[in-house]
């Protein structure tokens, strides 16, 4: 199952050039990612206050296909391609929405591992969590 987010570009998104800043596009994965969570009724927060622990990015792999631009709508998906005991690895997709059909911008995979948040250790995904990814 894919999740879908809308993002619009906004001035603070682009660079120079009026497109997109590259690493921008990381920060649109992980709005997208939360926001897929939140969706399973994950919340970060609460989840780091009830278990201690908490996702960081341990690995990030994209490639750039065409720059999304000032104003453009965009769609951001979030699907989880594997999950371990102490990591999930998801594809993630930035398409520009369009009248005929969405254009491909940028795609990648993105590893998060789960972390004690007191020590950085890498620690078990909690089962509360492993349940809704089923």
């Amino acid at each position: 199952m894919t999740f879908e987010l809308p993002i619009r570009v906004y001035w603070e998104d682009t660079d120079a050039g009026g497109i997109v800043f590259y690493a921008n596009y990381l920060k649109f994965f992980e709005r997208a990612r939360t926001e897929w969570l939140r969706s399973l009724g994950v919340g970060q927060q609460a989840l780091r206050n009830s278990s201690g622990g908490m996702f960081v990015v341990s690995e990030t792999q994209l490639k750039y296909h065409r720059p999304a631009r000032l104003d453009d709508e965009l769609l951001v998906t979030a699907c989880l391609l594997e999950s371990g005991r102490a990591s999930l690895t998801i594809e993630q997709q930035a398409f520009r929405k369009t009248a005929a059909s969405p254009e491909l911008l940028c795609e990648g995979t993105i590893r998060i591992g789960w972390v004690d948040a007191a020590t950085m250790k890498p620690a078990r995904i909690p089962q509360s969590v492993q349940d809704v990814l089923k």
